[in-house]
């Protein structure tokens, strides 16, 4: 399971979709617009988010929306970047310094 969430953030279309959805629930075109893709593109990678329990979904009528299902996939992202630039900030610093 988490190496097929992992392989579902691959793509970074999927990443701008999660960010997107951060915001809150939105329908598919809403979605397809916002990341500049089309429609069916926007649904196949829904699916592989869906089916790797990252995103649900929600039909009212004919149209579908999506919404973050596990608000965790932020803070595994999130706070692993944050951990690695604020070293690699700190590391620039002590260059910095050293180098004067």
């Amino acid at each position: 399971m988490v190496a097929a969430r992992f392989r579902a953030m691959g793509e970074p279309l999927r990443l701008r979709m999660l960010q997107e959805l951060e915001g809150g629930e939105r329908s598919v075109s809403a979605l397809a617009e916002s990341v500049g893709s089309t429609q069916p593109n926007v649904s196949k990678h829904l699916k592989i988010l869906q089916d790797a329990g990252l995103v649900k979904r929600r039909q009212q009528g004919t149209t579908v929306y999506y919404s973050i299902a596990d608000e965790m996939v932020f803070e595994m992202i999130c706070s692993r970047l944050h951990d690695r630039l604020e070293a690699q900030v700190g590391a620039l610093k002590a260059r910095m310094r050293g180098g004067r």
